[in-house]
C-alpha cells in the first residue's frame, strides 16, 4: 500500500494557502502534518479528501485518486461534527451506514468502540449531555466506526484530560498495529514527536522541513547539555563560554555547539572536584527546530 501526495497547491484569491506540498507514506504508521494555526494543515487534509478542490497536484492511494469508492477513509476534524440533540448510538450507527455498513454491523462496531472507550452508558444519551472530552470520544468513534484504512486526525489531543489522552494513546498504537495509515495534524510539537516517524512542517502554506524525524534531529547534532543543579558548575561553564539556557529543579540546561564543548566542561568540572550526578547531551527538540525554522522563514 502507498499514500502519495504530490504538488498540492491551493489559492484563495492572491493568498497561497498551500504551496506545492508533497509527502508520502509507504507503510502503516503516523505521519505528522504540523504548523502554526493558519499554516495550511486543515486545507491540505480537505484537498486530499476532495472536500476542497486543489488548484494543482494529486493525492493518490495505491495509484488511484482518493475517494469513498477507492478506499475507506476516516476524518476527525478539529471542529467537532456530532449532532448535539441526537442520541449517541443512533447517530454513530447512522454514520456507519453512510459509509456502507449494514445497520447490524454498524451497531456492533459502535458498541465495541463505546466499550473500548469505557462509555457504553452513553449509547442512548443525547450528545449535548456529555462532557467535551466524551464528545471528542464520540467524534473519534464516528471516524473509526467503519474500519478505515487511511485516517486523518486534526488536533486529536486538543482539550483531553490526562486520563482520556492516555486512552487515545493506546488506541492510536492499536490502530498502527492493525496496519492503519494515520495522518495527524497538530501544532503540539511534543505530541508529534511522540508519535510520528515522518513529518512535514508547514508555515503559511510553504514546506519548511520534510522527512524522517530522527534524521532531521540528528542533522542538528547535539545542541544541549543537561547537568544536575549544582551551583559550582556555573562559573566553570562560564569560563569556557558555555551559556546556561535554562535552570529548574531537575537540572541546568546549557547550549553547546558540539560534543567537544560538553567534553571540555566535564573534564574541567572533574579537575575541580565537581562530579555531576546527572550528565546528558541531547539533540534539539522538535519544538526548538520548529521555532528556529519558522523564525528563519519569517
Amino acid at each position: 500500500m502507498a499514500f502519495v501526495v504530490s504538488g498540492l497547491t491551493k489559492r484563495f484569491g492572491n493568498n497561497i494557502a498551500v504551496d506545492n506540498l508533497s509527502f508520502s507514506m509507504d507503510h502503516p504508521g503516523i505521519f505528522g502534518l504540523i504548523g502554526t494555526n493558519g499554516a495550511g494543515k486543515t486545507t491540505t487534509i480537505r484537498m486530499i479528501l476532495g472536500i476542497l478542490p486543489s488548484d494543482s497536484g494529486t493525492a493518490l492511494w495505491n495509484g488511484s485518486k482518493i475517494s469513498r469508492e477507492s478506499l475507506r477513509f476516516g476524518y476527525m476534524p478539529e471542529e467537532r461534527g456530532i449532532y448535539m440533540k441526537n442520541k449517541v448510538g443512533e447517530q454513530l450507527v447512522y454514520f456507519g451506514m453512510l459509509r456502507g455498513m449494514t445497520k447490524k454491523d454498524a451497531e456492533a462496531s459502535v458498541r465495541r468502540y463505546l466499550d473500548r472507550m469505557e462509555i457504553p452508558q452513553y449509547y442512548d444519551m443525547t450528545a449535548e449531555k456529555l462532557s467535551k472530552g466524551n464528545q471528542q470520544k464520540i467524534q473519534l468513534i464516528a471516524t473509526l466506526v467503519h474500519d478505515p484504512e487511511l485516517i486523518f486526525l486534526d488536533e486529536p489531543f486538543s482539550g483531553l484530560d490526562p486520563v482520556n489522552a492516555d486512552m487515545l494513546d493506546s488506541i492510536l498504537r492499536e490502530l498502527v498495529e492493525q496496519g492503519k495509515f494515520i495522518v495527524m495534524s497538530s501544532h503540539q510539537m511534543e505530541t508529534v514527536e511522540r508519535y510520528c516517524e515522518n513529518l512535514v512542517i508547514l508555515d503559511k502554506g510553504k514546506t519548511l522541513i520534510s522527512g524522517n524525524l530522527r534524521d532531521i534531529k540528528s542533522s542538528y547534532g547535539h545542541t544541549k547539555l543537561i547537568l544536575s543543579p549544582d551551583e559550582r558548575i556555573l562559573p566553570i561553564a562560564s569560563s569556557l563560554g558555555i551559556r546556561l539556557a535554562e535552570r529548574n529543579a531537575n537540572g541546568f540546561l546549557f547550549s553547546i555547539s558540539c560534543d567537544d564543548d560538553a567534553k571540555k566542561l566535564i573534564t574541567l568540572l572533574l579537575e575541580n572536584g565537581v562530579i555531576p550526578e546527572k550528565y546528558e547531551i541531547a539533540e534539539p527538540s522538535l519544538s526548538e527546530i520548529f521555532i528556529e525554522k519558522v523564525g528563519e522563514a519569517r
